[in-house]
């Protein structure tokens, strides 16, 4: 396990506090996802600094959208040079391949990762939108709508890891956030696993927030949780 594996979640909304935290692991080797609070606040600037610090860009917006509308919006992504992306696997099939074609008329295309069933996400949750599958089931589904329609692989908790490496290609690709090392809070996460249980279990990338960005010192956060796995 490298430092590369591990994708350090951007919990802050101001361009002063990314540079500061960009600054303090810009050389550690972690890739970074820049979500949705960040983005609605300082839009594209953020990833120009990300990327201008040498680090790779997960872009975390969770498209999901007519499937024309998510294309050329996923499109957009593509051409800010981000190494990573995502969408919503319940937007069906059909936008899936939309935005997948999409993309292969372009020069950079970053790794198309589709989410499952967000891991604050519990089957009584699942049961208030409607859905009678278990939580098991359902990820498995949308798991393999995701593989069918071309993406490059899923967000999906670690409890679904083993079950989805054995059960689809193995390069298919799995990312798993709810990541919390045995010294960190477990904050509004459901469905948690720790970072060595992750990879053991198979996953190729580990997201991990505030462990890391609530941490005095991030960059002995990122090396603390290395010399764990």
């Amino acid at each position: 396990m490298t430092e590369r594996r591990i994708i350090v979640s951007l919990d802050v909304s101001s361009t002063a506090e990314l540079r500061e935290l960009v600054k303090q692991i810009k050389d550690t080797g972690c890739r970074v996802k820049i979500g949705k609070e960040l983005f609605t606040s300082i839009g594209p600037l953020a990833i120009e600094i990300c990327h201008d610090a040498g680090l790779d860009v997960f872009l975390d917006i969770k498209f999901h959208d007519i499937p024309n509308t998510c294309a050329k919006a996923v499109r957009a992504a593509a051409r800010w040079g981000v190494w990573m992306t995502n969408l919503h696997c319940s937007g069906g099939a059909e936008m899936m391949l939309a935005v997948r074609e999409m993309l292969e008329g372009e020069t950079h295309r970053p790794l198309l990762i589709g989410v499952t069933v967000l891991t604050s996400m519990s089957l009584a949750g699942l049961r208030q939108l409607g859905i009678e599958r278990d939580l098991e089931t359902h990820v498995d589904y949308l798991a393999a709508l995701a593989h069918g329609a071309g993406l490059d692989g899923v967000v999906c908790s670690g409890q679904e890891i083993q079950r989805l490496r054995q059960s689809i290609d193995k390069d298919f690709c799995l990312v798993t956030p709810g990541i919390r090392p045995t010294w960190a809070n477990n904050n509004d996460q459901a469905r948690i696993v720790t970072p060595a249980q992750a990879i053991a279990h198979g996953s190729d990338y580990l997201v991990i927030g505030r462990p890391v960005t609530a941490s005095e010192h991030p960059q002995n956060a990122i090396a603390r949780i290395v010399s764990e796995i």
